[in-house]
């Protein structure tokens, strides 16, 4: 293999003798040049069109990665679609929606597509007429310059499950018509079918979302000033026909695989996944095919979350009925979009066709990149007393007198003293001599990782002040910097047993226990808020409130929570916009998370949407240490 990407190498021409700059090559030219190394045509046409025809280099690199893809020389063709995409005033209202919408009622089906009109159904093109239905589109976008409706008149919508700005019937005709002449264009000039859409036109806001929401999505969709100014932009996308009705999922973090039949994961990466590929798989593992490799497999699903379907289209091409003499393929289309990304053209050199589509959280992000992000980092605590030593722990290391006796070298020296007696432990166990280690070691990877914390905030369990005490002990923070206890961050309650609620130890008797504990901060959600066997939409909903009130207080700063395997899942997953899974897979979640388990979302810039990244530290993993007693094992007849 490495013989044969050498030897299709040197018949590149050197970069120093060609005068045109990478992403300024010609989709013809670049043909020409993939042919020329020997690739043979229906690949490289392919390598073009799934790349966006960047550059040589971009479809080699595809082209490379998918030399093990069974349907690399499959003869069937891309999809296309033709939007409406609005730029200026207009879009920055729309996008404010998708990420308030997002953040406060989580995802729902529209947030899968960017905001746009929908002119046609998907449609087919061969990979070698690409170029033709480009040429179609700039064409037709052409011949309407000066009778395209300006300003488009839209009238808001709402029904039980649908939100949506609607197009005024006589401009939706008229905008019937330009899709019916791209529609001529395209069998003329690419031999495409194009069938134009028949529906009402419309800018879909919301749909599929739960119907307690419709309150909070209608007063955001009214907040959007529908006469703002707007350069409508003629816009085409391509996606794979395999993967059309399969979910999109992004990888979180590497896997390399065990067994033959699993899938190497890159973070970044793409995977498709159809539920029907589901049914034989084990519990905890999908089905799924990378986007990068087209190889399938295996995968755990605790690398992966759920990504917008759109994430993984390919841009072809965008253009503006006001100036018709350059496609927004030169630099200009996307509002927002980070003008590095489209490859500006070489003196004399007409721009390229196209480029990769990059997800919608890249198309927010150009006005935000120089802002510093701020972090929020959430951690299970360590290892708890009850598990290792069993839920009769207390009688192993108090005697009749309630006084405590350590039995094993695993066991703290000495426990807080509790005002209501030591029996309050059987509820609220402390974490081991094993779990403070756990936690300096964390701190410790944090200090040498150059992590900033600002804030710390922890559950009112006693393992979790414990294990944020000595996760600043590792930080070289003890003493300097405060944990604030607040009880919103409890795990959810059904899973306590009995009828009350864990006697908490106070703030005050922490601090005197010589636990870095802040006595002066005040709960955002108090002890006397929580109930008993909490319904799980009450905990989803109160770490998600807490969660944002946290980070709200916090301005502008790091924040480190300490809390409990649910933690990372509840605290996390509505701050990225993402819709709450479901109870019974929230728990096979949860399972997984292991003490000291470490997850970090970064905010990305200042629009109030999170994302999970790549924790600064290395995950701890250790084995098990089972009970030694040398008179049984040793003194046995």
């Amino acid at each position: 293999m490495m013989a044969a990407k050498e030897d299709l190498y040197t018949k590149v021409t050197p970069r120093r003798q060609r005068q045109l700059r990478p992403g300024t090559i010609k989709h013809g030219s670049s043909l020409d040049v993939l042919l020329s190394m020997g690739f043979p045509k229906t690949r490289a046409q392919k390598a073009l069109v799934s790349t966006g025809g960047r550059s040589v280099q971009a479809a080699c690199d595809w082209l490379f990665s998918h030399v093990d893809d069974p349907f690399l020389d499959d003869p069937l063709p891309r999809e296309y679609v033709l939007y409406l995409r609005p730029s200026g005033p207009l879009l920055h209202q729309l996008s404010h929606f998708w990420q308030q919408s997002r953040v406060t009622c989580g995802k729902n089906k529209a947030h899968n597509i960017f905001p746009h009109v929908t002119l046609c159904q998907f449609f087919m093109c061969a990979d070698s007429k690409l170029e033709a239905l480009c040429e179609a589109l700039q064409s037709t976008v052409c011949q309407w310059r000066g009778r395209f409706p300006n300003p488009l008149p839209l009238e808001l919508y709402t029904s039980s499950n649908f939100i949506g700005l609607f197009v005024e019937e006589q401009c939706a005709e008229v905008l019937k018509k330009f899709a019916a002449d791209f529609a001529t264009e395209a069998a003329s000039k690419a031999d495409a079918h194009v069938e134009p859409h028949k529906k009402q036109l419309h800018v879909t806001l919301a749909y599929h979302f739960q119907t307690n929401h419709l309150a909070a999505l209608e007063k955001l969709a009214k907040g959007i000033d529908v006469s703002l100014g707007c350069d409508w932009l003629a816009v085409l996308f391509s996606r794979d026909i395999r993967f059309a009705n399969h979910e999109t999922l992004r990888v979180m973090y590497p896997y390399a695989p065990q067994n033959e039949d699993e899938l190497e994961l890159v973070p970044g990466d793409f995977i498709f996944m159809s539920p029907v590929e589901q049914c034989s798989t084990s519990e905890g593992w999908v089905y799924g095919t990378s986007l990068s490799t087209g190889l399938s497999g295996l995968l755990p699903e605790n690398y992966i979350v759920r990504a917008d379907e759109s994430d993984t289209w390919v841009f072809h091409g965008s253009h503006s009925f006001l100036n018709c003499a350059s496609p927004s393929g030169a630099g200009g289309g996307f509002d927002g979009l980070d003008s590095r990304l489209l490859d500006e053209p070489g003196p004399g050199e007409p721009p390229s066709l196209s480029v990769i589509c990059p997800p919608m959280q890249v198309l927010r992000v150009n006005s935000q990149s120089r802002l510093p992000k701020r972090s929020l980092f959430v951690c299970r605590h360590g290892e708890r007393m009850d598990v290792v030593f069993g839920k009769h722990w207390l009688s192993q290391c108090f005697d009749v007198k309630g006084r405590y006796v350590r039995t094993n070298l695993n066991m703290p020296a000495s426990l807080p003293v509790r005002s209501g007696g030591y029996r309050d432990y059987d509820k609220d166990a402390p974490i081991t001599v094993f779990g403070s280690t756990q936690a300096r070691l964390v701190g410790e990877a944090l200090l040498e990782s150059n992590t900033v914390i600002d804030f710390v905030y922890c559950s009112p369990s006693l393992r979790c002040v414990q294990t944020a005490h000595n996760i600043l002990r590792g930080l070289q923070q003890e003493g300097k910097m405060k944990i604030r206890v607040e009880p919103g961050l409890f795990e959810w309650t059904k899973w306590v047993s009995g009828t009350s609620l864990p006697a908490w130890i106070p703030a005050t008797d922490l601090a005197a226990a010589n636990l870095s504990v802040d006595t002066t901060y005040r709960p955002h959600i108090p002890v006397s808020k929580l109930g008993v066997s909490e319904s799980y939409d009450t905990y989803i909903s109160r770490s998600f409130q807490v969660t944002k009130e946290i980070l709200s207080d916090c301005q502008g700063n790091n924040v480190l929570v300490v809390a409990h395997a649910s933690s990372l899942e509840a605290c996390t997953r509505q701050i990225q916009g993402l819709s709450p899974q479901n109870s019974k897979d929230f728990v096979q979640v949860v399972r997984k998370i292991p003490y000291l388990g470490f997850c970090a979302c970064e905010e990305q810039g200042d629009t109030g949407v999170w994302q999970l990244v790549d924790p600064p530290i290395l995950p701890l993993t250790h084995g098990p240490n089972h009970s030694f007693n040398w008179r049984e094992t040793l003194l046995q007849d």
